[in-house]
């Protein structure tokens, strides 16, 4: 047998660690990036990661994947294998580019984590970009015929407002109202998290350029809009149909982002003195009915917590994209959760922060690990969004600055918490 190598037979699967995630400030789709580069995005967020952990020798990182719906002009070109080359990593690294639409991000994660759960890279950088401004969703595709010919898929599949309003269909309970709802309180979520400097720190400040403005530097995200309300919100448009229930304002926006991730071994992660913020435990990717594919987080979330062997009640953080508020409703209500849990999108989402469709699901990810840091009484997280042409993702995440005492204390009635303090 060769010198050095390992039978399948006996080799162990590592723990994947979850070391650090980066995003550059999202912007509306053609709005403060109109004239920056989406390869350039992803350039800023990779060199950030490298800034923040210098501990971590360019030459170990092992692959470098990064997702792109339109990979096309400045998206295309094997993204990940040029990001990494403009980003200054050596070229012995090597990169890849990957589409799951909305899960691109997450898949690039799940991807590359696989890689060092089965010993085939140590370390990886893995994220995503869209620039709708230039690429808007569905540029240059061309459907094959045979999907309406043969209704292989509802022609309202290809439409993913139009997906949505079909949840508002098949759900009736879920109404425009609560919809309207839960939108505004996403708003007012983001708002206070950043009002208490939770968002800031994983932004990237990206220097932008204007013929008319000239240059600028983007430090903030462009799409909030903190004064929503419901009755603002009420008086909005629905484009997808004549009186329907989708808008503007309870759906995420076109916008422009990019965001990236160190993953590691959590061998490698000693070695190197760096710290894990999240555990990789399960996750799951699922298909479902092409045009109803907001429900796509409920099978791929069940799926993935079979994996790892728990329950929804195990779960006590919950980062959900808000592609469109019915579609986060609909999972609630499945899994018997209230429109206002505290467990669920404690930041605010998408519909508030932004949703450059492939570079999404590393957002969730920040976003949670910032929150498992703040809560060491909560074991068990979970990322998890749905996916264009009927697919969702889900990821299982542990938290490692988990606690028991601290759930105990959680537990305990607030007067018996006083009593003793």
């Amino acid at each position: 047998m060769q010198e050095g190598f390992v039978s399948p037979s006996t080799r162990q699967l590592r723990d994947v660690a979850f070391i650090d995630g980066v995003r550059t400030p999202f912007g509306k789709a053609g709005g403060m990036y109109a004239e920056t580069r989406a390869d350039d995005l992803v350039v800023n967020c990779i060199r950030e990661l490298l800034r923040r952990n210098p501990s971590l020798p360019p030459e170990r990182i092992g692959e470098v994947g990064i997702a792109a719906t339109t990979q096309t002009g400045d998206q295309g070109l094997t993204i990940g294998r040029t990001a990494a080359l403009l980003a200054g990593l050596p070229r012995s690294v090597p990169g890849f580019a990957i589409d799951r639409m909305c899960a691109g991000a997450m898949t690039a994660v799940t991807t590359a984590a696989s890689g060092i759960a089965f010993g085939a890279y140590d370390a990886v950088i893995a994220g995503g970009v869209e620039h709708m401004g230039r690429h808007p969703m569905g540029e240059g595709i061309d459907p094959n015929p045979r999907f309406l010919s043969e209704r292989l898929v509802d022609p309202s599949a290809l439409v993913m407002g139009n997906t949505a309003e079909n949840l508002h269909d098949r759900f009736p309970h879920l109404t425009r109202e609560r919809a309207d709802t839960y939108a505004a309180a996403s708003q007012a979520k983001l708002a206070k998290a950043y009002a208490d400097g939770k968002i800031q720190p994983d932004l990237v400040p990206v220097a932008t350029r204007s013929t008319e403005s000239g240059w600028g530097l983007a430090t903030a995200d462009e799409p909030p809009r903190p004064d929503t309300t419901v009755e603002g919100l009420a008086g909005l448009r629905t484009p997808f149909r004549p009186h329907g229930r989708v808008t503007a304002g309870n759906a995420a926006g076109l916008n422009d982002g990019a965001t990236a991730a160190l993953l590691t071994d959590t061998t490698t992660a000693a070695e190197l003195g760096l710290t894990p913020k999240m555990l990789l435990r399960a996750y799951a990717f699922t298909g479902v009915e092409p045009e109803m594919m907001g429900v796509g987080p409920i099978s791929a979330t069940e799926r993935a917590l079979q994996q790892a062997g728990l329950t929804i009640d195990d779960i006590g953080l919950i980062e959900i994209n808000e592609a469109f508020a019915v579609q986060v409703l609909a999972f609630l209500d499945h899994f018997g959760i209230a429109d206002d849990d505290p467990r669920v999108n404690g930041y605010g989402g998408a519909i508030a922060v932004g949703h450059p469709l492939a570079s999404s699901g590393v957002r969730l990810m920040n976003h949670l690990a910032r929150q498992f840091e703040d809560h060491p009484d909560v074991q068990y997280g979970i990322t998890t969004l749905c996916i264009g042409l009927g697919m969702g993702g889900t990821v299982v995440w542990e938290n490692p600055h988990y606690s028991p005492a601290a759930q105990q204390d959680t537990d305990r009635p607030a007067d018996d918490q006083e009593a003793a303090a």
